[in-house]
């Protein structure tokens, strides 16, 4: 019985002791973002990363003492990417709901805001219900909690998928769809370009807990519990030294961080 003892606790030293040496000194940070969804993130003429998501990434790097790199990544693949060691972390406005939970982990969250729905400025759709929206042809960007609220809440409409906003809004701005969901501040930025002069805000949503979660959250690998200590600590800390809301002011004029 003694030397099964011994050897039990041998297996606990040598477990804890792998776990120690596994344990990384994070110094650099590989974040991946999208770089088409702006005003979150989104990619310049020459190549700049810019947005909201950005300068918080940024921000948060600067308060944890670390040097980050960013990396561009299509947001369908952007799981799949992070789970294969692409990048460490990804800030692009990912929302945290249970099915993404199930691959990954998340930080808690450093905004939250409503879907909404966006139509051509002459439509004859009344408002963003259900019942008007049946029978309509209705844009999404694929993979997106604004996508699974759609086929979850919006069922009557013809869902059409796209690889990123650029395309939906294309599509609504020529005729071929007859409205598109995103994010409300995502849709409101775009009307507010010569671009989006074609279409207006028809009215925003109430978020479904389950379908579009807590709000977004940075999306970290889920052996990694370190580093997500340090997000969050990080997240905390530029939220009471007020760096939050400079980089909110820049973006917003009203608090973007939800409830």
């Amino acid at each position: 019985m003694m030397r099964l003892m011994k050897i039990a606790a041998a297996a606990v030293l040598a477990i804890a002791t792998v776990g120690a040496a596994e344990a990384k000194d994070w110094t650099k940070v590989l974040i991946g973002t999208e770089g088409a969804y702006p005003p979150f993130n989104n990619l310049t003429s020459d190549g700049q990363l810019v947005g909201f998501d950005i300068d918080i990434a940024k921000a948060l790097c600067t308060e944890m003492k670390v040097e980050c790199e960013f990396v561009v990544q299509d947001w369908d693949g952007m799981i799949p990417a992070l789970q294969a060691g692409k990048f460490d972390a990804v800030i692009a406005s990912m929302s945290i709901t249970e099915e993404r939970l199930q691959k990954v982990d998340f930080t808690n969250k450093y905004y939250n805001t409503p879907p909404a729905i966006a139509v051509p400025k002459d439509s004859t759709i009344p408002a963003a219900t259900k019942e008007a929206l049946a029978g309509k042809l209705l844009g999404a960007q694929s993979s997106t909690t604004h996508s699974n609220y759609a086929e979850a809440k919006l069922g009557d409409a013809e869902l059409k998928l796209y690889p990123t906003p650029d395309e939906y809004k294309l599509d609504v701005a020529s005729g071929r769809i007859d409205a598109v969901i995103d994010d409300v501040v995502v849709l409101s930025e775009w009307l507010a370009t010569e671009d989006g002069a074609c279409c207006k805000l028809l009215g925003t949503l109430t978020p479904d807990p389950v379908i579009n979660g807590e709000g977004a959250g940075i999306a970290i690998r889920k052996n990694e519990p370190e580093l997500k200590e340090m997000f969050n600590k990080a997240i905390e800390a530029i939220r009471a030294n007020g760096t939050y809301e400079q980089i909110q002011s820049k973006y917003f004029d009203f608090d973007v961080y939800g409830g």
